[in-house]
C-alpha cells in the first residue's frame, strides 16, 4: 500500500507524486477515421475493470460514407459507448437496434457470447457524417464471464451531473462526487466525463483503488506537470490529487476496484481462462453464435 499524501497544491510539483503512469495511446488510422487506443498498453492491462480504451476521431467524413463496422462476437466483457459528436446505429444478437448520440450511454453486455455491429445510418451519410467519442470495455468479474447477453441504452437526463466553478461534471457510471449513475455496473467502477474551463480545479480522491484521467482535449497541470491530450494518466492509489486546467479542457476520469486477477484477450474475447478463448474462436468459425437480426455480414477470424 502505498503512502498516502496530502492534497497538493496545483503548481507544486514537489507536493506530490501521485502519477505512476503516463500511456500515450497507440494511433490507427481505419480510412478516414483515427483511432487511439490507451488500452491495454505494454505497460499495464487494466484500470479497475477497464481492459479497452479506444479514442475514436474526430472525424469528417464525405458525402455517402461513415462507419462499417460489421456484425463481430464478443464474451467475457461488457462495453460502453460514449459519443461527443455524430451518431452511430448499434444492432446486436438479441434484436436491440439503438442509435447513440452524444451524451447518452450505450452499455452492452457479453456475457457468455453477442454479436453486435456498429453503422452510419444512411440519412446521416447523405449530409455528412461527423464522430468523436469512446469506446471501453469492461472485464467482467470471474463469477459474471459467462452472464446472460443484455444491453441497456441510458439518456444524456439520466446520468447526474455537477456543475458549478467552471465545471461540469456527468458521471457515466459508478459514483462520483455524492452521485451515482443508473448505469448498470459489474464491479466497483468510475466512468465520468468532466468538462473544465479554464483554470478551473478538478479534485479527484482516492474512493477507489484504482484511478486515471484520459485528457481528450485541452492542457491540464497536475502538481506542476503539464499534461496535453491525448495521455492516460494513472495515479497511485491513496493520494488525492488536484487537476486544474490551463485551457478549457475534456477529460474522462476512469477507475474502479482492482480486477481478479489478469484477463487474456484476443481478438474481441476476453476471459480469465485461455481455453475459453480458443472455444470461442471455434464456435464463431463454426458458425455457433447467434446472428444480428438485419445484418448478416459476416467477419472471418483473423
Amino acid at each position: 500500500m502505498s503512502n498516502v499524501t496530502d492534497d497538493p497544491q496545483p503548481g507544486h510539483s514537489w507536493s506530490c507524486d501521485a502519477i505512476e503512469q503516463v500511456i500515450v495511446p497507440r494511433a490507427r488510422d481505419l480510412g478516414g477515421f483515427s483511432v487511439r487506443r490507451a488500452l491495454p498498453a505494454a505497460t499495464r492491462q487494466m484500470v479497475g475493470p477497464f481492459i479497452f480504451l479506444d479514442h475514436m476521431g474526430p472525424a469528417e467524413f464525405r458525402l455517402g460514407e461513415g462507419i462499417d463496422v460489421r456484425p463481430h462476437p464478443h464474451i467475457g466483457l461488457a462495453t460502453v459507448t460514449y459519443l461527443f459528436d455524430g451518431e452511430i446505429v448499434h444492432r446486436d444478437s438479441l434484436g436491440v437496434v439503438q442509435p447513440i448520440r452524444p451524451g447518452e450511454v450505450n452499455l452492452m453486455t457479453a456475457g457468455r457470447g453477442i454479436v453486435h455491429s456498429e453503422r452510419t445510418a444512411p440519412e446521416l451519410r447523405a449530409k455528412g457524417a461527423r464522430l468523436a467519442g469512446l469506446q471501453t470495455w469492461l472485464a467482467l468479474p470471474q463469477d459474471k464471464e459467462e452472464i446472460a447477453p443484455a444491453f441497456s441504452h441510458h439518456a444524456r437526463a439520466e446520468l447526474p451531473s455537477i456543475d458549478g466553478e467552471g465545471k461540469r461534471v456527468r458521471v457515466i457510471m459508478g459514483s462520483l462526487y455524492g452521485q451515482r449513475s443508473s448505469t448498470p455496473v459489474f464491479s466497483e467502477t468510475i466512468y465520468a466525463e468532466a468538462l473544465l474551463s479554464a483554470g478551473a480545479v478538478l479534485p479527484f480522491d482516492p474512493e477507489q483503488e484504482e484511478r486515471a484521467v484520459y485528457l481528450v482535449s485541452g492542457e491540464i497541470d497536475i502538481a506542476g506537470d503539464r499534461f496535453g491530450e491525448g495521455r492516460l494518466l494513472v495515479f497511485r492509489p491513496g493520494d488525492s490529487i488536484s487537476i486544474q486546467a490551463l485551457s478549457d479542457a475534456r477529460l474522462m476520469l476512469v477507475g474502479g476496484a482492482t480486477m481478479d486477477g489478469p484477463r487474456h484477450i484476443w481478438w474481441n474475447f476476453v476471459s480469465s481462462r485461455r481455453d475459453r478463448i480458443d472455444a470461442a474462436k471455434a464456435d464463431w468459425k463454426a458458425g455457433k453464435f447467434e446472428v444480428v437480426p438485419g445484418d448478416r455480414e459476416f467477419i472471418p477470424l483473423p
